[in-house]
């Protein structure tokens, strides 16, 4: 069995998300007040082998209001970058991203041609809206699923996803429990099947091994994510982003 260990490090990252080219901003004041005002502004990331002629882009509606945080952070740049680059694995794959927020490595899978069900915290109803204004601004056609981790509704049990997507899931030690629970129904429910993470590498990655091994899960690939990135994307972040692929123990492997 291939066992591969995270690395130790207490880097956190405490900078904002990175800045990409910017095609429209919007006020909205509706309070008349500072404090309650929302700047909502469109990003473009693009995709290609060919920095100066890409192949596509993908346009992300982010609110930049500080309490909010519909921002594209660095660890989906890195998932979606990767996505790219296994563009042909993708084509054709049934992909559900957990967390998705603003979306970004899970429509640029629909991009390449997966049947992509974007999903966000059941009760974050403005998150879940603007999933669909992302998807309709790119004329992509993804699911858009409310899907609370730990919650065992209706919407989960039908789920059959090849690859499962979760860019800066690992960030609440307080949710590792449920978001682990919730990766190891649906692998067991479509056998064969792989998980996909980008995260900063922070103080919780030795709870983030004792948790795999308590839901019987193995890394099966560990990536530095700025190896993944082109350098005009990598020179734009900062941070110690790791990228890993988590899959269960197969009985005979246990």
């Amino acid at each position: 069995m291939l066992k591969v260990s995270f690395e130790a490090s207490y880097m956190a990252f405490e900078q904002g998300p990175p800045r990409c080219e910017m095609e429209e901003t919007e006020w909205d004041e509706g309070e008349q007040s500072d404090n309650n005002a929302t700047m909502t502004t469109i990003s473009r990331h693009s995709f290609g082998d060919d920095s100066e002629t890409p192949t596509f882009s993908i346009s992300i509606i982010e609110n930049m209001k500080e309490d909010y945080g519909l921002f594209v952070w660095p660890c989906s740049v890195v998932l979606a970058e990767y996505v790219w680059q296994q563009k042909q694995r993708f084509s054709g794959a049934t992909v559900i991203e957990l967390g998705a927020g603003t979306s970004l490595p899970g429509l640029v899978a629909a991009k390449v041609g997966a049947h992509v069900t974007l999903t966000d915290d059941s009760s974050r109803l403005e998150v879940l809206d603007n999933m669909r204004r992302v998807c309709d601004l790119n004329k992509l056609e993804c699911n858009v699923l409310g899907l609370t981790w730990g919650v065992w509704d209706s919407s989960i049990f039908s789920l059959q996803p090849t690859i499962i997507l979760g860019a800066d899931v690992l960030y609440d030690s307080n949710a590792f429990d449920d978001l682990f629970a919730t990766v190891t129904f649906l692998l067991q429910n479509s056998p064969g099947s792989t998980f996909i993470t980008s995260y900063h590498n922070r103080c919780g990655h030795h709870l983030i091994e004792f948790l795999m091994g308590k839901w019987g899960l193995k890394c099966l690939k560990l990536l530095d994510g700025f190896s993944i990135l082109p350098s005009h994307k990598a020179s734009q972040l900062s941070g110690n982003i790791q990228l890993a692929e988590i899959t269960l123990i197969s009985k005979d492997n246990a």
